[in-house]
């Protein structure tokens, strides 16, 4: 039996209700300043209201394997509704790369299947700065 290990989790302990990208950006600051990217989901209600936050995968430098099996256990295992992807550029600029528009692509794909709506991917900056597929109009 093999048994899935998140590489990191955390509970929110508050109530954030998601109604803008930018309200999940608070929960991401703890990423921000990682020298590798890593690749975070945050779990949704039917409310669209925090459930989780799991980093479900830490790369390199520059890039992050990250597979849907990886993205959507947990979001399964809270019985989520949606659920909103992250990652970090450690360079700092949050412009997506041909990679990152093609993992946005294929976890839609896999939620779409799943029921699982994927809301946003959203990739954050050493600073305050992020950048949101869904305000940028690139879903």
């Amino acid at each position: 039996m093999i048994k899935y290990q998140y590489i990191s989790e955390r509970s929110i302990k508050y109530v954030i209700k998601v109604t803008t990208p930018g309200d999940v950006v608070p929960v991401l600051k703890r990423y921000r300043k990682l020298k590798q990217e890593a690749f975070i989901v945050i779990t949704l209600d039917n409310a669209h209201q925090v459930i989780k936050v799991r980093m479900v995968s830490i790369g390199l430098l520059n890039r992050t394997l990250v597979h849907p099996r990886e993205v959507f256990v947990g979001a399964i295992e809270d019985r989520a509704a949606a659920i909103i992807i992250c990652h970090n550029h450690p360079s700092g600029n949050t412009e997506p790369s041909s990679e990152d528009r093609e993992i946005t692509s294929r976890m839609r794909n896999a939620g779409e299947i799943l029921g699982i709506s994927v809301l946003d991917h959203i990739i954050i900056g050493k600073d305050a700065s992020y950048y949101s597929f869904l305000e940028s109009k690139a879903f």
